[in-house]
């Protein structure tokens, strides 16, 4: 599933081609998506001007120059955005276009159909899916004091606490486990039985980790592709997921597997205590 870092991604490369492109047309080809398309969405969009391009969490937001809303992105477990060209045949599972007026088209692709485009009317804040978000994780409002303090009394395992979108969004599991051995701290540990000092250690290896796959791209996975249609490079880099069986980067020993909140997660006996 994409995360933060290749929505963050996706965002980045295609906000040069669309921001202040008006929309010609919009051609959508599969309406049945995880959440429908709206029927009144052709009518919305067309004649349009595309705003400045933000992202909360997981979701891309595409606001529209004078209109009191947006355009709400998600990319579900195999959706990708990419700039094509007018002329460009659409592939199989290019289900939705917005052709604007340079001869570019922002085209969506979403193979399982998990993701979708709706309509945020107003302050997009208040929407259900975006109200009780956390904050943002390479944001001030983001560390080891926010980290400590929820933990408290908290028995569940560290992992899923911190994949917990209520305590901060967007680490999901990959970068989840990636922090935890940067923070050396085994992921089975109990949340509320990590001391403030691990945990200002911890959120400083969130936002290193975030940071990086940003950088490098986002993490390759079988079907993501950035807004420019290039795969992600940061799994060259990966330390722990989903690397069991094999030897420590860091010490050498072997990479142990076990599974947190029905999620697998990899990590090291020795670093991480």
């Amino acid at each position: 599933m994409p995360e933060l870092p290749e929505v963050e991604t996706t965002r980045r490369g295609i906000a040069p081609h669309v921001e202040g492109r008006e929309i010609t047309e919009v051609i959508v080809r599969q309406p049945r998506l995880r959440v429908p398309v709206p029927d009144d969405l052709v009518d919305r969009l067309i004649g349009a001007r595309i705003g400045t391009l933000d992202r909360r969490a997981k979701y891309l937001l595409v606001p529209l120059e004078g209109e009191k809303g947006s355009l709400l992105w998600h990319l579900g477990m195999s959706g990708s955005l990419r700039v094509a060209r007018v002329g460009e045949l659409p592939k199989k599972h290019d289900h939705v276009d917005l052709v604007l007026d340079d001869g570019a088209v922002l085209r969506y692709h979403d193979p399982r159909r998990f993701g979708f485009v709706d309509w945020l009317a107003g302050d997009v804040e208040h929407d259900p899916r975006l109200a009780r978000l956390g904050p943002e994780p390479l944001s001030e409002a983001f560390d080891g004091a926010r980290l400590f303090e929820l933990s408290r009394r908290r028995r569940m395992a560290v992992k899923p606490f911190l994949m917990d979108n209520a305590v901060v969004v967007g680490v999901g599991n990959i970068y989840a486990a990636e922090a935890l051995f940067l923070a050396g701290i085994d992921p089975r540990r109990a949340a509320g039985r990590i001391s403030r000092e691990r945990y200002d250690r911890l959120a400083a290896a969130v936002r290193e980790v975030l940071a990086a796959a940003i950088t490098q791209g986002g993490t390759t996975l079988r079907d993501f592709v950035s807004g420019t249609g290039e795969p992600g490079y940061f799994a060259q880099r990966l330390n722990v997921y989903g690397r069991d069986g094999e030897p420590c980067r860091r010490c050498g020993a072997e990479l142990r597997l076990v599974t947190l909140g029905q999620r697998a997660s990899v990590f090291c006996g020795e670093c991480q205590t």
